[in-house]
């Protein structure tokens, strides 16, 4: 675990987070207060999903949602 006084937390903050993404970090100030900061992992939704690049419209796409809701979309199969 890394130590850092307070002084030297303020004039390498960039070093200090980036040795936390590694393990958790201490933080002393001169009277005796110790910090602990480590790296804090977000989490993901399962709805965050990459784009699509379409050159479907606003239009495009909302005509084939009517279409599929009023059945217009179905493809008949000849038997």
């Amino acid at each position: 675990m890394k130590v850092y006084t307070y002084s030297q937390a303020r004039q390498q903050l960039s070093e200090l987070l980036d040795a936390a993404t590694k393990e958790e970090v201490m933080i002393r100030r001169q009277g005796g207060d110790s910090f602990s900061v480590k790296l804090k992992k977000q989490k993901s939704s399962p709805f965050d999903v990459p784009a699509v690049k379409t050159r479907a419209t606003t239009e495009d796409i909302l005509t084939a949602i009517r279409d599929s809701r009023s059945g217009g979309g179905e493809q008949k199969h000849s038997t």
